[in-house]
């Protein structure tokens, strides 16, 4: 099966280092748990030119490459490989932050993994950057097929919810509990889970 893994917060840790890194720019005192919303600005109370600056730091190489794990990912991604699935990490994340993404991948013994730019969010400048790779609007997204997608964030999820013949598994945050589920949805709150639900649809 042709499996979507989004990278923050589902392959890797994001939010809580960006509590962190909220808490040492600007005082700002939300531990994960309290994020409650997908919107970080609002969820940070931060300004305008605050998220900016709290983004532009966030996509920087030094901050991707040290982002932890989510507990059992590296672990489930080699179990997935081996049972034979064709896996592809789809991702928010501007192109810019290739090298960061590509190194966190290299750095974890992932690298042979593909990295696709989506602009889920409606960020991508219009003018990108040569030398990166190109970000998908969201008619091209809609022309990839996948059979299993795993994401967490509700506008992610949004663009997933009418997919057909598309098991789609919301990966549990604090930010997505009270999400509405489309008939194609499952939750689950671990890797192990994940794992055992790919294999009920194999």
């Amino acid at each position: 099966m042709r499996i979507y893994i989004d990278f923050d917060d589902v392959l890797c840790e994001t939010a809580r280092h960006l509590s962190v890194l909220a808490r040492e720019l600007f005082a700002c005192d939300v531990p994960y748990e309290a994020i409650s919303v997908f919107d970080l600005q609002q969820a940070f109370a931060l300004s305008a030119a605050e998220i900016d600056d709290l983004m532009e730091r966030a996509h920087r190489t030094e901050f991707l490459t040290l982002l932890d794990p989510a507990p059992g990912g590296l672990e489930a991604v080699r179990v997935l490989e081996a049972l034979g699935h064709d896996l592809a990490i789809v991702t928010g994340r501007p192109a810019s932050s290739h090298d960061g993404s590509r190194g966190w991948l290299r750095k974890h013994g992932l690298a042979h993994l593909d990295i696709v730019y989506v602009d889920k969010y409606g960020r991508a400048p219009a003018h990108p950057p040569t030398g990166f790779p190109q970000t998908l609007n969201l008619a091209e997204f809609a022309t990839l097929h996948f059979d299993v997608a795993i994401d967490d964030s509700p506008i992610a999820l949004d663009l997933l919810a009418h997919r057909q013949n598309c098991t789609v598994i919301v990966y549990d945050r604090p930010w997505n509990r009270l999400y509405a589920h489309a008939a194609n949805m499952r939750r689950s709150d671990s890797w192990a889970d994940i794992v055992s639900l790919i294999g009920t649809l194999a």
